[in-house]
């Protein structure tokens, strides 16, 4: 059986990381520490990065994730910054700045990164969906809002579930080439 070092604090990233590996036979391990997280546009620069910073650290292959998300009629925002926004941010902030666009859509890139002392891998996947035009469920703010396939986040939360089926995850293409790894 193979197993991965997922270095997050998130119960979210790492209950998507076990219920994906588990179809391939791949246990998740999980180490929590401070990594010193870059700020910036492009996801795939801020995960190789926080993967490099965390293999430091660990001393043993690791993977980690991060999500990007991107509000099209807010030129992008909030980016890499979610995790501050959601926290000074309400759900009536976020339906506040959206009020007068038409354009609700909203996505996030999730991106995993592996490091282990020869290679930096990275893997990533966009998910589109919408913003609602009220509050449903538990999370955080965007996570109230942030709408797929007919359920916010924080609705499949209550749910016991996470906002996408397993499949659909980015994790499944890194567990594909996990597999074959050695």
């Amino acid at each position: 059986m193979k197993q991965i070092t997922l270095v997050t604090s998130n119960s979210r990233k790492l209950g998507e990381a076990q219920l994906a590996l588990k179809d391939f036979g791949i246990t998740v391990h999980n180490k929590q520490f401070d990594i010193d997280e870059i700020q910036a546009r492009d996801p795939i620069v801020i995960a190789r990065h926080k993967a490099k910073e965390a293999f430091k650290i660990a001393k043993e292959p690791i993977v980690v994730t991060d999500t990007s998300w991107d509000i099209p009629a807010l030129n992008g925002f909030p980016g890499g910054y979610m995790k501050d926004v959601a926290d000074w941010l309400t759900t009536d902030d976020f339906i506040n700045l959206l009020r007068i666009h038409k354009d609700k859509s909203i996505s996030f890139t999730e991106t995993i990164a592996y490091q282990d002392d020869k290679q930096n891998k990275v893997f990533s996947q966009k998910f589109i969906g919408k913003l609602a035009s009220k509050p449903r469920g538990t999370g955080n703010s965007i996570e109230q809002l942030a709408e797929f396939d007919g359920f916010t986040i924080g609705e499949r939360q209550q749910q016991g579930r996470f906002s996408h089926d397993p499949k659909d995850y980015v994790w499944y293409k890194f567990a594909q080439w996990f597999v074959d790894l050695n």
